[in-house]
């Protein structure tokens, strides 16, 4: 089968690996000119983990990833209120835990494409089913040809848009912004350890990554900011600025670095909900088809998890595409939506909305740096229950 992607990110290029793999032709399509840089930190375990190594990228992964020792809390002057020792966390996974940015795990994972096509600067802007096949018309004014169309273009998606219509009929507004950015020679340095600030409607967060980098993550609710969504990086910057003004700690450090950001990211923190996946000949996949957002804590993993399902599907159904796509939603459905309802209940350790919410954050956190409490419910929070099934065989 010849496949489509359009997507160069994490679900993308995992979709094309196994495709190759199976004896298919997948081609690559990125509308960005290049991979893209910086990125947030991502938790790494789990199933997607488990894919990792079956596709010989754990050792290049850890070299690039971090392994995390504490999460530290602070209050406005900076003192320590509560930290959790993180590893409870990688003694619960068996060792199998790490934090990477987002943008090295896609590098890692378009780097085993090796010999796949792949255009930059070239997204697919127009879909005609003509018979078995459906004709993609390219941004660079081409058209091609193929079996099946795969969107694996994240949140915001054209594949998604061209098939379904637009974001708001399928986007499910989680109450909360985000803002993250790279800053180099950031005075505070804490080594292997998230440092966060959280207030009423509000969080600002650091990691120190290597070569002297910052990462920054600022979470709020939409209300600091006003009705307006801020379309520009100088909008969004000063969206940011009304969000976390008087805010204590090392705030006023951290904004006044922003000027200076690499890879600056905005957006709304949602969810997608479909009620399929699939039309034709396109099917979904990641943050396309069901995006758990990044309050779930493992959607890299879960994008590489649909990938490989998809592929997986696709070569056992033999070309009988509506089964390949009924039989990937079908194990699929039941796991992302729970991962979707539970990501919902972590806004209130993020920017929780009262003042009682954010005495009750606190308490759990405390109470999480106990290692009977944190273990069992570590154990039942962390388990994936879905078996990976065996496809190089079929």
């Amino acid at each position: 089968m010849r496949v489509a992607i359009n997507g160069i990110g994490v679900a993308g290029p995992a979709v094309a690996y196994w495709l190759k793999r199976l004896g298919h032709e997948p081609v690559l399509f990125e509308k960005a000119a290049a991979l893209r840089s910086g990125g947030y930190l991502v938790d790494f375990w789990g199933l997607g983990y488990t894919l990792a190594e079956r596709m010989g990228l754990l050792p290049s992964l850890r070299a690039r990833g971090y392994e995390m020792k504490r999460m530290r809390m602070v209050d406005r002057h900076g003192r320590e209120e509560a930290h959790v020792d993180l590893s409870v966390l990688r003694e619960a996974l068996h060792g199998r835990f790490f934090s990477i940015a987002r943008a090295d795990l896609a590098e890692a994972l378009f780097g085993a494409c090796d010999g796949i096509s792949a255009q930059f600067g070239v997204s697919i802007v127009g879909l005609e089913r003509d018979g078995a096949t459906t004709v993609a018309t390219l941004s660079d004014g081409a058209r091609e040809r193929f079996d099946v169309i795969v969107g694996a273009d994240g949140l915001h998606s054209e594949i998604r848009a061209l098939v379904y219509g637009p974001d708001s009929q399928f986007e499910c507004f989680l109450g909360c912004y985000v803002a993250a950015y790279r800053v180099r020679g950031y005075p505070h340095c804490d080594d292997l350890t998230h440092v966060s600030h959280t207030e009423q409607r509000r969080q600002a967060g650091r990691v120190s990554l290597r070569n002297g980098e910052t990462l920054v993550l600022l979470v709020w609710r939409p209300r600091l900011i006003g009705d307006d969504v801020p379309r520009d990086r100088e909008e969004q910057q000063s969206a940011v600025r009304r969000a976390f003004v008087h805010m204590g700690w090392e705030t006023p450090d951290l904004l006044a670095a922003m000027d200076d950001a690499v890879d600056f990211y905005f957006d709304r923190v949602s969810q997608i909900h479909l009620p399929r996946w699939s039309a034709g000949s396109v099917i979904l996949v990641g943050d396309a088809a069901a995006c758990p957002s990044l309050l779930a804590g493992e959607g890299a993993g879960l994008a590489m998890l649909e990938a490989y399902l998809l592929a997986g599907e696709l070569h056992r159904a033999k070309s009988d595409v509506t089964r390949a796509f009924a039989a990937y939603e079908r194990k699929l459905r039941k796991f992302v939506t729970a991962k979707q309802k539970s990501a919902v209940w972590f806004r209130g350790f993020f920017a929780p909305e009262t003042a009682l919410g954010l005495a009750l954050r606190n308490l759990a956190v405390h109470a999480f740096t106990l290692p009977f409490v944190a273990k069992p419910v570590l154990a039942r929070s962390l388990r994936d229950d879905l078996e990976l099934p065996e496809y190089l065989g079929a």
